[in-house]
């Protein structure tokens, strides 16, 4: 099975001003989520990635563009509009503040799977089109690059946490207990039998583990298994 990291772009200035950004056109990274995407692209740097694939909004891109710059050749990113943002219609543009106000967030908070947004997309219908274009290119990468393959999906908060839940086996309505942070790194491995969820919102931590890895087994191990191996060091081997 490949290994995809589901990184969220960094913080944006709508982030950073309690903004639901949405699908706003022209929304980038502020000076924070900059340095979020070069350190996350750091990580990564540890790691050959096969393919890079981003939402097409700005600050997916831009935090793309970070973590391409740092792998040998400098890759293309390819854009995947079934991973971009929320749909949140009339909710988009507007302050968080005065969206919790509304009848309609206590239903995002308790029971998403209900929710429609207002002149917008449901939840439902949001982590369908996520969920089936991360296992399609999954697929695909493994069939072009094999089972020990690694690739990076640049998306945003909500979309990730969807697909996370659907690793975990979780229905909609329990996603909000799962945290995705600016340009945080989430692991997933999707084999013959089930989703493996190796990691969730990192935001630091060696990645270069991933490099060396044997490509995994497709049955879980009973017991826990023995773990990855650990990363050499110039002093030595990685402790934990």
């Amino acid at each position: 099975m490949a290994t995809v990291l589901l990184v969220r772009h960094g913080r944006t200035t709508a982030n950073a001003s309690g903004v639901l950004a949405g699908r706003t056109a022209g929304v980038g990274l502020d000076a924070v989520g900059r340095g979020q995407a070069e350190r996350t692209a750091e990580r990564i740097a540890a790691v050959p990635v096969v393919a890079v694939v981003s939402s097409p909004l700005e600050r997916c891109r831009q935090t793309a563009r970070a973590i391409t710059g740092r792998q040998p050749g400098d890759p293309q990113t390819t854009i995947e509009r079934a991973i971009t943002e929320a749909d949140y219609g009339e909710w988009q543009g507007r302050k968080l503040a005065d969206l919790a106000k509304e009848p309609l967030w206590r239903t995002v908070q308790a029971n998403p799977s209900a929710v429609v947004f207002p002149g917008g997309e449901s939840m439902q219908t949001m982590q369908s089109r996520a969920v089936a274009a991360i296992r399609r290119i999954d697929a695909e990468v493994e069939a072009e690059h094999g089972p020990g393959a690694v690739w990076v999906a640049v998306s945003h908060g909500d979309i990730i946490k969807s697909v996370l839940a659907d690793a975990f086996g979780m229905h909609l309505d329990l996603f909000q207990r799962i945290g995705v942070g600016p340009a945080s790194v989430s692991v997933v491995r999707y084999g013959e039998h089930r989703p493996e969820v190796v990691a969730t919102n990192t935001e630091s931590g060696d990645l270069s583990w991933l490099a060396t890895a044997p490509a995994p087994s497709g049955d879980a191990a009973v017991g826990g298994g023995a773990g990855h191996p650990e990363a050499p060091s110039e002093t030595g081997p990685a402790r934990p």
